[in-house]
């Protein structure tokens, strides 16, 4: 099991991301999700099982920052998808160290 302390990469992308998501005017017509609140509702659940390290699917975090995922789909109706970029990066970077954390 990884400590709080190892997973505090992955709830700053999740912050970060719903900070993104909140975002006035957003279009969410392309996503799977039908509006900001449902969104939050899908990364508030994620991140409250990663903080309480209870069981969790990677999965889950990793199709969230994916080409064509939900979050990239509202960045690029909404105008913010160089943002987009920057946090898929900082994703793959927290996901590969939340793994090294594991061994």
């Amino acid at each position: 099991m990884v400590s709080h302390q190892g997973n505090f990469p992955l709830i700053q992308v999740l912050e970060k991301a719903k900070k993104l998501l909140s975002l006035e005017g957003n279009d969410y017509s392309w996503s799977s999700w039908e509006n900001e609140a449902q969104a939050l509702l899908e990364l508030n659940k994620l991140q409250t099982r990663i903080m309480a390290n209870m069981s969790w699917d990677e999965g889950d975090f990793e199709v969230l920052f994916a080409p064509t995922g939900p979050i990239q789909e509202v960045s690029l109706s909404s105008g913010w998808g160089p943002e987009f970029l920057k946090l898929a990066d900082e994703a793959d970077q927290a996901i590969q160290m939340y793994r090294k954390n594991l061994n």
